[in-house]
Formats: structure tokens, C-alpha cells, sequence
């Protein structure tokens, strides 16, 4: 049976016995309202010397009173029915019509559309499921979207590395090159996709929050020196300037140090890319609140403003035609944001163009109440 037609017959069973049941309790309680009335038309009989009727006329006003108010019932009972058909009709043509378009919505989403969505018809419970399902289905449309985006990048980054080994393999083949550079150019080739597959898994493992943190007291200074001694001659060959600035002294933070040092070492790798030869990068670190911030300032040419609420996003280069040698693997910052949020921090950027940007995440202080796990 449709959805239509039981709501109907339901609206329409409800109403009618609403119908009969004030039929019945009509006829069972208006003498109670009009026997009162016909006491007093009797005594007023009476008084005019009618008293020798006053049994029998009583009987027949009585029985005349309900037979009218049974009749009029009855008379508007047809009525009554008609006006119930119309209103079980519009209340069920209105919920079936919002169960017609959920249906219709989740059959086109599951046949993979995801840029349905159902019209806001209501203002009530019926108008909050439509408005949901829209969320769901805007929610699913950005899920494919990165989905698609993600296999596209992913290609174009395997590109480059599968064109470079196809030439060294065709040099080889044709004696250009020796076997030493050209195996020398495959290992290199190689490595990079490894890079790559290992920067893919991490990532995916920090978006499904799957990274195993095992936070314990920190020293923010230690952090950044021992971040600063691992980049120093990094930095020194390409003619950057490496500095450190940090309050004295700092409390403790509760992180776990490997995935700190993984999140400086991201931060510091991507401005020692974007600072120019003689410019320089700034280590800071200060208390703010209940919480220690490290910052990672560079003078490099700065990011656009438009491109800031992206900076984070997998793959995402303000730069397109930067190569991806020059750019790494793209997904640095996202893998930064996720370990920093897992740790109970937080991390933005400021940027100018023209001066610089900076990179700041805060991480917890350490209490001494907080327990491991």
C-alpha cells in the first residue's frame, strides 16, 4: 500500500470516529443542557393554569429537543465527513509529498548525484529532516570532490617521477647513458615516490585521527634548539640566517616530542623553500594563556591573501607552476595541522606579501594531573 493512502485512511479513520464519538457523547449528555430549560417553560405553564399537562408535555418537549438536536447532527454529519476527507487528504498530501522527495533524493544520491537537494517546503520537523538531508548531501559532494581531487593530484605526482624513469630507461636502452648515472637517476626517482607514498600514508592516517600520540613533559626551549641544531647547516648553505628567541623561563608542555619535532621540522623545511638567499628565519616561543605558541617566521615573498584558507589543504601550492622538486610533496602543512591538533593545539598562519609569513601552534601546558593515554 502507498504512503499516500495510509496516511489517508488514517487521517480520515481518526476523524471520522472523532465524528461519531461526538454524535454519541451529543446525545448522551444535551438533555442534561436543555432539561433545565424545559423545567422552566412547565412552571411557567403552570403558573398560567396549565398544570394538568404538564407531565405529557414534558415527554414531548423533551423528545422533540433530542430529535431536533439528532436530526441537525445527522444533517451535518455528511458535512463533517466531507471537511474531514479534505483535511485527511491535505495533511497527508503534504507528508507524503516530503517523503516522495526524500526517496527521490536518496535514490539520486546513492546512483552517485551528489548536487541534489530537496527544497525547504516546511518549518517544522519535516523542514529540519529536508534541511539535514541537504547537509548530508553537500557534505558527500565535497567528500567526492576531494576524492576526485586526490586521484587527479596523486597522478599528476606520479607523473614526473615515471617520465624521468622512462627516459633513464630509454637512455640505457640506446647506450646514451652509463649504467652508473642512469641507475644513479632511477635511485633518485625512485626515492622521490617513496617519499611521496610514505607522505600519503601519513596524511591519511593523521585525517583519520589513527596517529598513535604519546605526549609526556616537554621543555619548549629544548625543542626548538634541538629542531635548530638538525636544520643549522641547512640553512648556513643556502645563506638563510637561523635564529631563536624563547622566553626564560617557559613551562612545560604536554605533547609527545617526536611529533613536535616532526611539526617544526615541516614548518622549517617550508621556509627555508620560500626564504630567499640572505633572508631569515626567526624560532620563537612564548606563553599564551594555558598554552606555550611556537612560532616559525620567515622574510620570504610572503602568501596572498586569497590562498591563506587553503594553506592547510593537501596538495594545495599557492604557487601552480612549482614543481613539485621545488614544492616537495605538497601535503607538509596538512600533516603539520593534523599532529598539532591531535596533541590538543592549534595552528595558523599570518602572512604579507612582500614581508613574510608566520607559522604559529600552540601545545598545551603540562599540569601535572594529566594522565598518558
Amino acid at each position: 500500500m502507498r504512503l499516500f493512502l495510509k496516511l489517508f485512511l488514517s487521517h480520515l479513520l481518526v476523524a471520522l470516529l472523532a465524528l461519531v464519538l461526538l454524535l454519541l457523547l451529543a446525545e448522551a449528555f444535551a438533555p442534561a443542557f436543555y432539561r433545565g430549560h424545559v423545567e422552566r417553560m412547565l412552571h411557567a405553564l403552570s403558573m398560567m393554569g396549565g398544570g394538568m399537562m404538564g407531565e405529557a408535555l414534558r415527554r414531548d418537549l423533551e423528545e422533540g429537543l433530542r430529535s431536533t438536536l439528532t436530526a441537525a447532527l445527522l444533517a451535518a454529519l455528511p458535512l463533517a465527513a466531507l471537511g474531514a476527507l479534505l483535511t485527511a487528504s491535505f495533511a497527508s498530501l503534504r507528508l507524503a509529498r516530503t517523503a516522495r522527495l526524500l526517496a527521490e533524493g536518496s535514490r539520486r544520491m546513492a546512483e552517485g548525484e551528489y548536487g541534489v537537494r530537496l527544497p525547504l517546503l516546511e518549518r517544522d520537523e519535516l523542514g529540519e529532516l529536508a534541511l539535514h538531508f541537504n547537509r548530508l548531501a553537500e557534505a558527500l559532494e565535497k567528500v567526492e570532490k576531494t576524492r576526485a581531487e586526490l586521484i587527479g593530484t596523486v597522478a599528476h605526482e606520479l607523473r614526473t617521477p615515471l617520465a624521468a624513469l622512462q627516459g633513464y630507461a630509454e637512455g640505457l636502452m640506446d647506450g646514451v647513458l652509463s649504467k652508473e648515472k642512469a641507475a644513479e637517476g632511477i635511485l633518485r626517482e625512485v626515492k622521490a615516490m617513496r617519499r611521496l607514498v610514505e607522505d600519503l600514508s601519513l596524511v591519511s592516517r593523521v585525517e583519520a585521527k589513527a596517529v598513535e600520540i604519546r605526549p609526556r613533559p616537554l621543555d619548549p626551549k629544548g625543542l626548538l634548539e634541538e629542531a635548530l641544531a638538525r636544520f643549522q647547516s641547512a640553512f648556513q648553505a643556502k645563506g638563510v640566517a637561523l635564529s631563536l628567541e624563547a622566553q626564560d623561563p617557559l613551562p612545560q608542555v604536554w605533547a609527545d616530542e617526536e611529533r613536535v619535532l616532526q611539526v617544526l621540522a615541516n614548518l622549517l623545511t617550508n621556509a627555508l623553500r620560500h626564504t630567499p638567499q640572505g633572508g631569515e628565519v626567526r624560532l620563537r616561543a612564548f606563553r599564551q594563556g594555558e598554552a606555550v605558541a611556537f612560532e616559525v617566521a620567515d622574510t620570504g615573498p610572503g602568501i596572498p591573501e586569497e590562498h591563506l584558507p587553503h594553506i592547510f589543504e593537501r596538495f594545495y601550492r599557492v604557487d601552480k607552476a612549482r614543481s613539485r622538486k621545488e614544492g616537495g610533496s605538497g601535503v607538509g602543512l596538512t600533516v603539520a595541522k593534523g599532529l598539532v591538533e591531535a596533541m590538543g593545539g592549534r595552528i595558523f598562519v599570518e602572512s604579507r606579501v612582500g614581508e613574510g609569513t608566520t607559522f604559529t601552534f600552540t601545545l598545551p601546558l603540562y599540569t601535572g594531573l594529566t594522565l598518558k593515554g
